[in-house]
Parts: C-alpha cells; sequence; structure tokens
C-alpha cells in the first residue's frame, strides 16, 4: 500500500497547460538578460525553475524562428572558436515591448484569478 508522506505534489500537466501559453514571453525574459544562443536558453529557462518546468527542444526552436519572422528577436551566427557554429538570439525594442506589455496582462490576470479562487496577497510590513 503506498501511502502518502508529505503534500501532494502540483499537477504538473495543469502548470505545463498554463505556462505553454506564454513560451514567447518566457524566451523574451530571458533574452532580456542579453544574447544567448538556443540551447543556453533552455538551460537557463529549465535552472530558473529549478528543474521544474522544461520547454521541449522542438517548441523553443519553433518560438525562436516565429519570434524572429515577428521582429521580437533577432539572430546571428557565432564564431567556431568554442566548439560547433552557434546562433544566438537577441531582443529587440518591439520584443522589450511586447515582453513589458505581456508581463502587466499576466499580472492583471493573475489578480483576477488569485480574487476568484479567494488567494489573499501577502502583506508586507
Amino acid at each position: 500500500m503506498n501511502i502518502p508522506t508529505g503534500p501532494p505534489k502540483q499537477d504538473d500537466a495543469f502548470a505545463a497547460d498554463l505556462l505553454r501559453g506564454h513560451t514567447d514571453t518566457i524566451v523574451l525574459g530571458v533574452l532580456r538578460a542579453g544574447e544567448r544562443y538556443g540551447f543556453e536558453i533552455y538551460k537557463a529557462i529549465r535552472d530558473a525553475t529549478g528543474g521544474g518546468h522544461e520547454i521541449k527542444e522542438a517548441t523553443l526552436y519553433a518560438t525562436y524562428r516565429r519570434l524572429e519572422r515577428d521582429g521580437l528577436v533577432e539572430s546571428y551566427w557565432g564564431d567556431e572558436t568554442q566548439g560547433g557554429r552557434r546562433k544566438y538570439y537577441r531582443i529587440t525594442d518591439a520584443g522589450r515591448a511586447v515582453f513589458s506589455g505581456n508581463v502587466t496582462a499576466w499580472v492583471a490576470t493573475r489578480r483576477i484569478i488569485d480574487s476568484l479562487l479567494d488567494v489573499k496577497e501577502p502583506r508586507n510590513g
């Protein structure tokens, strides 16, 4: 018999569904810190969540192409001094504006959901 010994684990599928629609914003957020190559972006996302959230490589590369097509990121090929040739991505001013707008929308949405679920925000002081 398997008896739970701690709090229930977060429903990973539910969390993944919530995050799926925000992949563009997540990538733009990573790129605000500076230009990075594709796998570096993947590692930054994984590390920021302590390994709790990973975005599939195919999803990320489709995201990079879409962001570039929409003018939200630019890319260039790095040199081969550190092994294979890597494609680097950097956020554009348009990408920064979209990121900022998406974060504002997310904060507003979170407030609404918190209100509907009767979640109280911690008070400072």
